[in-house]
């Protein structure tokens, strides 16, 4: 697979990830045995980046990831995070950073991870701070990379002010756009961005199913706005017709989502995630689509400012 530099500290990685969220949480009941072979499958074909956190199980991914990844470690990149608390408040504090590090090294059973990122920003913290605490830890040796997720403009700047930011973790997809404001930022510092949710959490897909569909633990059943009638209905219909778009190029509706991705710049990694070994394969095929100006018209034609219905109930604040 085609590699891509993260940042200017030297963070290269495969143009397509695996987040590892799913195998846990969010996304119905989990499944341990599926998730391991999808990251095997994912490994086999060329994803060396791996996405996982604190938070996705308190410990239980990075554990799942952690032991999948022992056998090839030192060919791929391990992502991780900290700044939730188990009410799910934030919690940066500099002495809270390094006890999280410490159990997610030893969930994953590593002595360093490639990249730490803050996985919400602190208001209580001052991110100066935390970069500062980052820096200690990369000098240290547990940490290769900082990065940061779900920050705004004013935040990256003083963070990478005082030690290089790598990477900006966002949700970004057909669906998703926002972030775009953000990447003149993040291009005039350096500073790469990896994609989480770049098939809209399994909208921009063949097995989208209306809100009801989907099990009681499943965060799209009653959380996300786009699966709710008056929403859903017309994001199934952009996603009908790129489907057909996707058809001329002998492609998948996935795969023509993260080519599109892909497009957007060589400094993004999307990080698509799944419990298939089927879907990862069909995910990292997208890596070799090319798509034309004129596809690319086509897609903005369809979608032209993102999709329907907000990504969260509350969205992350951006300063």
């Amino acid at each position: 697979m085609q590699q891509r530099t993260l940042g200017r500290q030297g963070l290269v990685t495969s143009a397509l990830g695996y987040g590892a969220m799913g195998i846990s949480m969010a996304y119905g009941p989990g499944d341990t045995a599926e998730g391991v072979a999808a990251i095997r499958r994912a490994h086999e074909l060329g994803v060396t980046h791996f996405d996982t956190a604190e938070l996705y199980g308190w410990g239980e991914n990075e554990k799942v990831v952690g032991r999948t990844v022992a056998p090839f470690r030192d060919e791929i990149t391990i992502a991780t995070k900290f700044g939730f608390t188990r009410e799910m408040g934030t919690d940066s504090r500099p002495e809270h950073i390094r006890e999280v590090l410490d159990n997610s090294l030893r969930h994953l059973g590593v002595d360093h991870v490639d990249v730490l990122y803050q996985h919400r920003v602190d208001p209580d913290v001052p991110i100066e701070d935390v970069a500062g605490t980052v820096k200690e830890l990369i000098e240290a040796g547990k940490v290769k990379y900082f990065g940061l997720s779900e920050a705004g403009p004013q935040t990256i700047r003083k963070a990478h002010a005082v030690h290089p930011v790598s990477v900006l973790q966002t949700e970004y997809s057909l669906f998703e756009r926002d972030v775009e404001q953000l990447l003149p930022v993040l291009r005039e510092l350096g500073i790469g961005f990896v994609a989480y949710s770049p098939l809209g959490r399994g909208f921009l897909t063949n097995a989208v199913k209306p809100a009801a569909a989907y099990d009681e633990t499943d965060m799209r059943r009653a959380l996300d706005a786009r699966w709710q009638p008056g929403n859903f209905e017309k994001n199934a219909e952009a996603v009908r017709r790129l489907t057909d778009l996707a058809a001329t190029k002998n492609a998948t509706v996935a795969q023509l989502a993260l080519a599109w991705l892909l497009a957007q710049g060589d400094d993004i990694v999307p990080i698509p995630g799944t419990r298939s070994p089927d879907r990862v394969a069909e995910n990292t095929a997208a890596a070799d689509l090319s798509l034309t100006p004129a596809d690319l018209d086509a897609i903005t034609r369809i979608l032209p400012d993102g999709g329907f219905g907000a990504r969260y109930a509350r969205l992350p604040t951006w300063i």
